[in-house]
């Protein structure tokens, strides 16, 4: 099964940005967008007689502004969308701006957190506010000087305009003077209409930086006289220390110590080199602390629980055990996924340095806030006594969420009374926690004799996955019958957030039983989804917590955008999910050639509110994609007595460059503050492709990764598979 015919080295360069998430944002460097903004590395850096105007933004004397980001910057783009917000309702020339990756600062600061497509929401109001102040304020100072109404002023691109009377003043030159002007209680923000810069493509701010490598990531971090540390942790989950032999690694050239702390043997040293020669030179004996499982345990769990009596009922409407009995068919289906590795490039990473009156911590972290207290909670430090400092994060996908990696270099560091920076291996990351959890759905359908709707089961089963379904997402509100449930079964393998939680799997589950549903009720794809849709707005049955007419919008564009059904020779597959409070829909179209199906593109349509900047979320829309059909097809993580099997890329499959389709992306436009796109484009791609390739091969798709499965088998893969 092909994913994409041979590309030119043009296309190459265009895929590299696709995939390449924060690394290459823009096709062409040499486009007509507005230049990049500057970075300072540091609010040191600042030049002499900078005025502050409030937590976000500055303004110096020669008119260079001056904004800080205060979340973690992941790839997502937001150390770039968050000044622009500012920017556009300052009225600022970008060519001279200025942006600084803030410090954790939570008393100028809310959610300085990287997680769950948040930050947009968050923070919009906030950050236009701010600019809308320091403009007003400088409006009010340019009217003082000229001793006129300050509502007779314009603002533009770094100037304070005088029409009537052919002047104008920049912000440097008023700064000062607005810095003394009362900061007003209200302000007006701008209409949507009137945006300038919000809605432009803008280029990342670090482009320039990442390209010439100029040090950004946690692993770039460098303090002369600190320590480097790597720590042997468990293989098997389950198991505990039983003894340590150092005495080789405390012998190798470099070493300073070798320290065993809680279930860790740490080994420090002075470059990364040493410790990680002598780490071979340990010699660890575990024994059992708890169940050590298998993924032969794990599948044989999930079928059980499947049918266990004891369940938490999520959402119930009307009476489905009625529906079920008069149901003219019925349709039950099972899908499973596999545990998945985060897999960010770069590895965890911290510094920490732990002094007696505090901890300095410096590093990659999407969760700086929990990373501080936790530190102070372990050292018995008031977190007031801790400082976390964020450098660029090399990926996340949820993994930095956990502080567990922070903890390590801080507790170390307070063991041998050093600055240290402790470093995992790419073999620690995938063999050490924390995956997505393994999950297993049932899913049944009741029809009445006209193909009707009328009853819906799904029951979820996870391991350490909490609650594996989204109780209140399409369709539910949609069907007259419905009852959801969950259970979880407590597993020693550690398990955590991975990008877009649950809905990962959950979509293309979903997603892919809802085509079976339409084709058994005799109904196109699309429009069985529109009209459940137009049921529930018309009939709703108990609560409806998703937007209707903004899922039929996006449903309607991706429809019209591939030209659903009209296409010769094209197998096209539907999908359409609501997540992160955005909405995607996706077509996905597969062509035969030579008896083999190839994926050749698929074309997306979001509502994700006002686009702040049109290459970012471009570039987050693709990127979703390509993880969630790399995700679908390749990647499997699997365990043997308690230990992960696959430790590097050598086993561990991702999608290639040449295995990503042409993608094809379209936003819905309206004035709906932002609602989230770090997440919404992964979860339909795995139900589109596989409803494409069912169209095309007439084989379904029950689990992932699709490539292991028993419904390829025979069929021609290919190079690219």
């Amino acid at each position: 099964m092909s994913i994409l015919p041979k590309t030119n080295r043009r296309d190459f360069i265009k895929l590299a940005a696709t995939a390449g998430g924060g690394l290459l944002l823009g096709f062409h460097w040499s486009s007509a967008a507005p230049a990049s903004a500057g970075v300072i590395s540091h609010v040191s850096d600042l030049p002499a007689g900078t005025i502050d105007f409030n937590s976000y933004l500055s303004i110096a004397p020669d008119g260079v502004i001056t904004i800080l980001s205060p979340n973690p910057e992941l790839g997502q783009n937001i150390k770039t969308s968050f000044p622009m917000i500012v920017a556009e309702e300052l009225d600022a020339d970008w060519t001279k701006v200025k942006v600084i990756q803030a410090a954790l600062d939570t008393k100028k600061f809310e959610r300085q957190v990287t997680g769950g497509s948040g930050a947009i929401p968050h923070s919009w109001e906030r950050l236009r506010k701010a600019g809308a102040t320091a403009r007003q304020m400088l409006v009010e100072a340019a009217a003082k000087r000229w001793n006129i109404p300050a509502t007779s002023l314009t603002t533009d691109k770094g100037y304070v305009l005088d029409s009537g009377n052919g002047r104008k003043l920049t912000y440097g030159e008023l700064a000062t003077e607005a810095s003394a002007i009362p900061v007003p209680a209200d302000v007006k923000l701008k209409s949507i209409k009137d945006f300038k810069l919000i809605g432009t493509a803008i280029r990342n701010v670090d482009n320039q930086e990442m390209i010439t490598g100029k040090p950004l990531y946690g692993l770039d971090f460098y303090r002369e006289g600190m320590l480097f540390a790597m720590i042997q942790r468990p293989q098997s989950f389950g198991t505990k220390i039983k003894s340590v032999d150092a005495a080789a690694a405390k012998a190798m050239p470099g070493i300073v110590d070798v320290v065993t702390f809680k279930n860790n043997v740490a080994i420090v040293g002075k470059s990364t080199w040493q410790v990680n020669k002598a780490r071979k030179a340990l010699k660890v004996e575990y024994e059992a602390d708890g169940a050590i499982e298998s993924t032969a345990d794990h599948d044989r769990i999930l079928k059980t629980l499947l049918d266990s009596k004891e369940t938490t009922i999520k959402r119930k409407d009307g009476d489905v055990d009625a529906a079920f009995k008069s149901a003219a068919k019925v349709i039950t289906r099972e899908y499973q996924c596999p545990f998945l590795s985060h897999t960010p490039m770069e590895p965890m990473n911290f510094f920490a340095h732990v002094r007696a009156d505090g901890a300095e911590l410096i590093g990659p972290t999407q969760t700086p806030e929990m990373a501080r207290n936790e530190t102070a909670k372990l050292l018995g430090l008031a977190p007031e006594q801790v400082t976390v400092e964020l450098t660029r994060l090399g990926g996340g996908f949820g993994r930095r969420l956990k502080a567990d990696y922070v903890l390590e270099a801080a507790e170390l560091s307070s063991i041998i009374k050093a600055p240290v920076k402790v470093i995992w291996t790419r073999e620690d990351d995938m063999t050490g926690g924390s995956y997505r959890p393994a999950v297993r759905y049932r899913f049944d359908a009741a029809l009445d004799a006209q193909g009707n709707l009328i009853g819906y089961k799904l029951r979820g089963v996870g391991i350490n996955a909490g609650n594996t379904t989204r109780e209140d997402n399409f369709p539910s509100g949609a069907v007259d019958n419905l009852l959801i449930e969950t259970i979880e079964h407590k597993s020693p393998v550690t398990t955590g957030a991975w990008r877009a939680p649950i809905t990962n799997f959950l979509a293309f589950a979903e997603q892919a039983f809802l085509d079976e549903v339409a084709s058994a009720s005799g109904q196109d794809p699309v429009a069985f989804r529109l009209n459940l849709l137009n049921k529930a707005k018309q009939s709703p049955v108990g609560a409806i917590k998703y937007d209707i007419d903004r899922m039929k919008g996006v449903i309607e564009l991706a429809a019209e955008k591939s030209q659903w059904g009209k296409k010769k020779n094209i197998a096209q597959g539907f999908s359409v999910y609501f997540s992160h409070r955005s909405y995607v829909a996706q077509v996905a179209e597969v062509a035969m050639k030579k008896g083999t199906p190839v994926l050749q593109k698929i074309h997306a349509a979001a509502d994700c509110g006002v686009v702040v900047n049109l290459s970012g979320a471009n570039q987050q829309v693709r990127g979703g994609i390509v993880d969630g059909l790399g995700h679908a097809f390749y990647s499997n993580l699997t365990f043997k007595d308690g230990a992960a099997e696959q430790k590097n890329f050598n086993t561990y499959r991702l999608i290639r460059m040449k295995e990503i389709p042409e993608i094809d992306v379209h936003f819905v436009k309206n004035e709906i503050s932002p609602t989230g796109l770090g997440e919404p484009a992964l979860p339909p791609t795995g139900g589109a492709v596989a409803n494409a390739l069912f169209k095309a091969t007439g084989k379904r798709l029950y689990n992932q990764p699709f490539i292991k499965q028993e419904e390829l088998k025979g069929v021609n893969l290919g190079e690219r598979m």
